[in-house]
Order: C-alpha cells, then structure tokens, then sequence
C-alpha cells in the first residue's frame, strides 16, 4: 500500500482527530484539499459525520481501517472528512444532494463529487463489500464514461440550486386563524399514548413543544394541556433521560422513551431545559424544574470546559459497544444496592419495564415519586431519602466504566443555546449560579470567538477559534444577549446585540427575498448558497433571526427590524398548515406577532426586585426593560422619577398610568379586555 500520508493529524477537531490514523489518507474540507483535486482531476470523496455518531464509528471499522479498501480509496479519490457540526454549511449542501438522489439521508454521508464540488452520487451507511463495490464502479465509470457522471453532476447542483430558492408571499399575512389551523394540523401528530409525536424513532422536538406550551397559555386548550402534561412527563420518566446523572439522549428507537441513541448533545440539552423551566412556570409542577436542574447540572459537571464554555457531546458509544456505560443487568444492579435493590428494582423497572435486549436494562421510572411511595406505604420524604441516597451509589458504581468519548469542541451556535438557557433557568428559580455561567460563557465569546472583521468564529478548541460564523452563530448568540439583557438590565448586551445585527444584515441579507443565506458573503467554496428556512431538531437561523428581530426592534423602537421580522413571517405563512412540524419557531414568531405582548419597564434602584417577582408570573408574551437611572432606550424615555421605583405597563399602542408595585401591574395587566391575556393571578410561583 502507498504510503499513508493523512492530512488530518494536526486538526483540532475531535471528530477528523478520530480518523487521523486510519489508513486512508483523508484531508480537511479547505481550499487546499479543494485545489489539489482540481490539479489532479480526481473525484473527490466528501465523508461527513461526527463525533457521536454510532454508524460513523461502524463504518469507520468496517471499511476506513480496513488497508484493501483504503488502497481504493487513496488511489483514486481525493478522500475528505468533514464533521457536520464544525461544517453545517458543506453538510447541507452534500445531505441535500442525497436527499435528492435518494430521497433521504443520514449520517455517515458519503458523497461523491466532481473535481470542482459538484455532487454527483452519495449514500449513508455502506457495508464493506457494498463500498468498495461502489468505490470501484465509481473510478471506472469516471475513466471511461465520465461525460454521463458530469451530466448527472449538472442535474443535480441545478436541483441544488432549485431547491434552495424560497418563493415569499407577501400577500399572505399571518392570522389567529392560520395559527389556529397549523396547531389542529400538528395535532394530527401528537402521540395521546406516550407524549410526543407518533411513531419510532421518538425525537422531543423541543421547538414544537414550546409553540404547543404557548398556544395553550392561549387558548387554555385543557386537552392540549394534558397532552403536553403527559409529554413531559413520559420523557422524564423514559430511558431518553439519565435517571442517574441527568439529561438527555437525543432520541429513542422506539416509541416509548425506553431504549435511547446514547449520544448526548449540547443543543438537545440547552433546548429541554428551557423547555422544562418554561413548563414549570405555566403548569407550577417542581418535578418540571427537578428535571430542567438536573440537566442543567450535568452540562455543568460533565460538558463544560475550564474556561466556562460547553462541550459539544458525549459519544454514544464505549468500548466499541453503543450505551455500554448507561445499562445494567440485574445482577449488577442487586450487587451493587443490596438490600435496597428489591425497592429500587421495582421504581427503575429492572427486568421489567428496564429490560432492553439479553440481560440489559435501560433504567425508567415506573411511577412519580409520590405515587410509588403510597404504593409500598412508605412516608415520601423517607423514599426520596433512600433513592437520592441509591441514585448516588449507582452513579458512583457506573463512573468507574470506561466513559464515553467527549467531543471537546465549543460550537457559538450551541453555546448560545446553552446560555440562553441558563438564563431561563434562572428566571425559574431563582438561583444566581446558572446566571453566572451564562454570563462567563457569553464574556468568552465575546472576548475569544469575535474576529478582528467584527464578526464570530464558529468553534473554539484547544485555545484557537477557527472557521467563519454562520447564520446560525449570530442568530443565537443574539437570541442569548436579549435573554441576558431581560435578566440582568445591562445594557451593553443590547448594544453587543445591535452591532451583531448589523453585521447580520451587511453580510448575510438577500435583499432579493428578505431573508438571510446561511454562509456570509465572503464564503464562496460551495457549489451552491444556502438559506435555512425549515424549523428542525433545532430552530432555523433564520427563524431565530427572525424571533429577535421582532423582540429587539420593540426593545430598540426600531423598526426597519421588526418589519424585517414580519415580512419574513408574512412570506412563509402559507406553508404553516400544510407543514407545522417544519415552521414550529416560526409559529412562535406568529404568536408573539399576533399577540397582545406586554411591554414592561421598571425605572429606579428596585428594578431587581421588580424583575425577580414579575418572573414568578406565567406570562411569555412580554419584554422587559429597566434601567436604575436614565436611560434613552424608547421603552425607558422620560421615565426615571428620581427617588422611586416605577412600573410601566404597556401593550400595543395603550400604556396604563404607573405604579408603583408588581402586584398593582399584574392587576392592571388582568383588567386588559383581551383573550389571549388570560388572568395571571393563579399563576405566581413558589421558588425553589
């Protein structure tokens, strides 16, 4: 075999780091690795995955160790590893490509292109006899027919490009009725039997889930409030949630929460804890913040870095074996808790509602606590006392596994999720230490990812912040600095939030649509530009862009802002009954759109205490501004009284006489004639 000469070795990312000592020899998605396929006219082979992916670790044994077809590859491709998440840009482009050849797609995905990037064949996951069958077949058809391999290349960049185009109609303006019939079209989905939605595998959707919270503090559907009850309360319960260490996998094969994909995700865990704290504050249940706390703990504990950023996932794998460290069987479990086994066997299902495949089990929760305490006619404060007591000893029995691998890259995007929610969180219960990680984790940001153009990096590891923002970096981070100026009153996040929109708009905008393309101007590597539009496992960029725009605009008065918002919604709003599972954030949007929304701004040295109890209220559809002197802000003009502490309550064009206590707003907020305000009174809180 040629020598192995891979151009991996000195990456930082730990997913390309995982291929670097295979033998085939792949290079990084550069313009160098670009420029040497051009001068040797070889296809290119463009390999994307990442760290956690269980199949990418498959195919990695199966056919990238194996020297026969690794000879293949290396003598006829110019092999490329690319991990999706440090890459989403050359990711949707190439899993687009499939989708189209295929009609779906997935990780591993292994795309062939041309020389210059133009896609022409691709898969997922390939056996290794499939593969190097494929490999083959590919180099010949490239020497001897290549004409028929570049008219199949045009087809598909063209459908590329097609594909990508976004058509706005502006004559369809979003309405109560249009939100109304995408939530009874969403309904059509919902799982009444285990929460989520129907089918295997089960993903939260944590996007749809808190347009389904605030559609009901709307409507007070109590059908929906039910379901979305049941929801929460069967993830909780399920294997999808580490009932030992706290958060969660990111999805479940089957279609009870039972047996998870191992892998753990900063983003699915940033999205579910501000799922769970905003369930909390509407629905007053503590088992909600238990759980958004436990989760949170375990981002703290096991997916932050020494400077205070966050990790990007824990791998689903150890020891070559996918949730090796999570399971047990039974005898493990008996030795482990002796005589307080038979008590906890039955509350975690073991060999029961547990039991997975052979002798393993997937710990659940059978019954909430207090049920099961009854049950077995035991005080609850003395079961809680003796499962905190055997969660510790198993937790501690399980850390003495080999752990799963740490994919130890800090992304701006998912970062931003995290401190968001942090501050969510916060405005929970109450507790200034999830506070202060999001603001430690946003100065870094700040300080270490903005380049010297005044824009971001994308990711940060091993002390160097690498690759250009995308839409993504800047729509959340944004999202993240409004958050933090809701908390905590500073207004340099609201100017840090201006000057990243500007940016936004200078580098990112289609004038043409309205709407913003995902890679900045200055990208030009790619065979096509992408917009994303489409709400998933994590919001759009530009529906997160979108949801800021509104919300700075009225914090800002501005409104070449909040009719950028709106004419982005208006453009879209046609597509929300046919497809709301895909426009979930963007309903969002419609509903604060919408509203009414309650403007709130407190003047005066009680501004804290004013915020902290007006938190304690179920009420999403708000902004709040406060300053303890005066300040030009348009919510805040001409307000200060010196010497006092004032509230002003507005909401749309009306603004209500001051006063001078939370208790005096929430009345003044309950006497205004509308339905979509319902009475807060019953909804104050007791913190934790």
């Amino acid at each position: 075999m040629t020598k192995n000469t891979n151009h991996l070795i000195n990456e930082t990312s730990p997913y390309l780091l995982q291929h670097a000592h295979n033998p085939v020899d792949w290079h990084a998605w550069n313009e160098a690795t670009l420029a040497k396929a051009r001068k040797e006219d070889k296809v290119m082979l463009v390999s994307i995955g990442y760290s956690a992916c269980h199949w990418c670790h498959v195919m990695e044994r199966e056919s990238f160790e194996n020297e026969e077809i690794a000879q293949i590859m290396n003598d006829n491709f110019i092999c490329v590893k690319v991990d999706r998440e440090e890459r989403p840009d050359v990711d949707a482009i190439y899993m687009n490509a499939v989708q189209l050849i295929h009609g779906n797609g997935g990780w591993p995905l292994n795309c062939f292109t041309l020389p210059d990037g133009k896609p022409f064949y691709g898969g997922t996951y390939f056996q290794p006899e499939q593969w190097k069958g494929l490999l083959e077949n590919i180099a010949n058809l490239y020497s001897l027919e290549r004409k028929k391999i570049e008219e199949q290349a045009q087809q598909v960049t063209e459908g590329l490009k097609d594909d990508l185009i976004i058509n706005p109609k502006e004559d369809t303006p979003h309405t109560s009725n249009s939100i109304l019939q995408a939530y009874q079209k969403l309904e059509k989905g919902l799982d009444p039997i285990n929460g989520g939605f129907k089918g295997a595998p089960k993903f939260p959707l944590p996007s749809n889930l808190i347009f389904l919270l605030r559609h009901y503090y709307q409507s007070q559907n109590p059908d929906l409030g039910s379901y979305l009850k049941l929801s929460l309360n069967k993830m909780a319960a399920g294997g999808i949630y580490d009932q030992l260490g706290g958060g969660f996998s990111r999805y479940s094969v089957d279609e009870k929460w039972h047996v998870p994909h191992f892998e753990k995700m900063l983003y699915d865990n940033a999205q579910l804890i501000s799922l769970y704290a905003e369930a909390y504050i509407l629905f007053k249940d503590e088992e909600y913040l238990c759980i958004a706390e436990e989760t949170a703990q375990f981002v703290l504990h096991e997916l932050t870095s020494p400077e205070g950023l966050f990790y990007s996932a824990l791998d689903a794998d150890s020891e070559g074996e996918e949730g090796k460290f999570y399971v047990w069987t039974k005898q493990e479990f008996t030795d482990v808790l002796g005589d307080k086994a038979k008590l906890m066997s039955d509350y975690f299902g073991i060999d029961k509602e547990a039991w997975w495949e052979g002798d393993k089990n997937v710990l659940v929760t059978t019954a909430t606590n207090k049920a099961f305490a009854s049950d077995n006619q035991m005080n609850l404060d003395e079961f809680e006392n003796i499962l905190s007591k055997s969660k510790l000893i198993l937790k501690q029995e399980r850390d003495k596994r080999t752990r799963p691998g740490l994919d130890d890259k800090s992304l701006t995007s998912w970062n931003a999720m995290m401190i968001k929610a942090f501050v969510d969180l916060y405005n929970a219960n109450g507790k200034k230490s999830y506070l202060d990680a999001a603001n430690n984790a946003m100065d870094f940001i700040i300080t270490n990812l903005t380049n010297n153009k005044g824009g971001l990096n994308h990711s940060y590891k091993n002390g160097t912040a690498t690759i250009n923002g995308f839409l993504e970096d800047y729509a959340f981070l944004i999202e993240a600095l409004i958050a933090l100026y809701q908390a905590t009153f500073e207004e340099k996040h609201l100017t840090k939030t201006d000057h990243l929109m500007t940016y936004v708009f200078t580098n990112f905008f289609d004038e043409a649509d309205g709407f913003f393309w995902f890679t900045d101007k200055l990208s030009h590597n790619l065979v096509a530009r992408k917009k994303e539009i489409h709400d998933s496992v994590m919001p759009s960029s530009n529906s997160s862009i979108a949801n800021s725009l509104f919300t700075l605009g009225l914090l800002m008065g501005n409104k070449k802002y909040t009719n950028a918002a709106e004419k982005m919604l208006s453009g879209l709003t046609d597509q929300f009954n046919k497809y709301p599972s895909s426009f979930s954030n963007w309903l969002n949007l419609a509903l604060m759109v919408d509203g009414p929304i309650v403007e709130l701004a407190f003047t005066g040295n009680g501004i804290e205490a004013f915020r902290k109890e007006i938190q304690q209220y179920c009420m999403p559809f708000k902004i709040i501004a406060g300053s303890t002197t005066k300040s030009e802000l348009p919510l805040l003009q001409n307000r200060f009284i010196s010497g006092k502490n004032m509230i002003y309550v507005c909401t749309g064009k009306e603004c209500k006489q001051p006063v001078e206590s939370v208790r005096d707003a929430i009345l003044q907020i309950n006497k205004i004639n509308h339905p979509k305000i319902p009475s807060i009174t019953s909804c104050k809180l007791k913190r934790l």
